[in-house]
């Protein structure tokens, strides 16, 4: 192979791993936890393949310390994962449920004891089901309630999280979620999937 074809990554080049909440945490009605999008979603029949959800998922609620004990036996430097906003805002503005948020404290505190840097991740399609009946993506205030969201997550976790990432695959929320319907909520209109382009696009400014 002639060296035009080698790449090499920068020394600074940071290798890892990610997750989402809904994908690995499990524990989806416990502490506190508010009801989300792919709870209500995954519960109805016909929506999800056999009838799967994420309920139990990896468990990663429970066993946190021992997953962040493998992810530094498997040599990651970083773990990018996301945080449930239903877990934090139960309804998905106003009171904190102090134990959703102490969840996350304890993770990144977990993660930087093994030499990993914590990679935050705020909207990993995970969205809170009281707001969603309110319009969701589609209701302009939704840019407020994710400022008030980011703002909780900034305030508890800014000191120790370095990398940020406002919203995992946009397109995957709007069009999967409000113009094909295969996603939660399940829509299948073209002006709420361009309503929630736009207003995931405010929110992330």
């Amino acid at each position: 192979m002639t060296s035009e074809f080698v790449k090499h990554f920068p020394n600074d080049f940071i290798w890892g791993a990610s997750t989402s909440s809904y994908q690995i945490e499990g524990a989806w009605d416990e502490d506190g936890k508010g009801e989300n999008i792919w709870d209500r979603f995954s519960h109805r029949p016909y929506r999800t393949t056999n009838g799967e959800n994420g309920d139990i998922a990896c468990d990663h609620y429970h066993r946190m310390p021992e997953d962040v004990d493998l992810m530094a036996w498997m040599g990651l430097k970083s773990y990018r994962f996301s945080t449930s906003w239903a877990r934090v805002l139960p309804k998905g503005i106003g009171e904190v449920n102090q134990k959703g948020l102490d969840f996350y404290d304890r993770l990144v505190d977990q993660l930087l004891e093994n030499g990993i840097q914590p990679n935050a991740t705020l909207n990993h399609w995970d969205f809170p089901q009281v707001l969603q009946e309110l319009g969701g993506w589609t209701n302009l205030d939704v840019t407020n309630w994710f400022v008030e969201y980011a703002d909780v997550m900034f305030r508890k976790l800014g000191d120790r999280v370095t990398y940020w990432a406002t919203h995992n695959e946009p397109k995957v929320v709007a069009i999967h979620g409000y113009y094909d319907g295969n996603f939660p909520p399940g829509h299948q209109n073209i002006r709420e999937a361009l309503l929630a382009v736009h207003h995931i696009n405010l929110g992330h400014g």
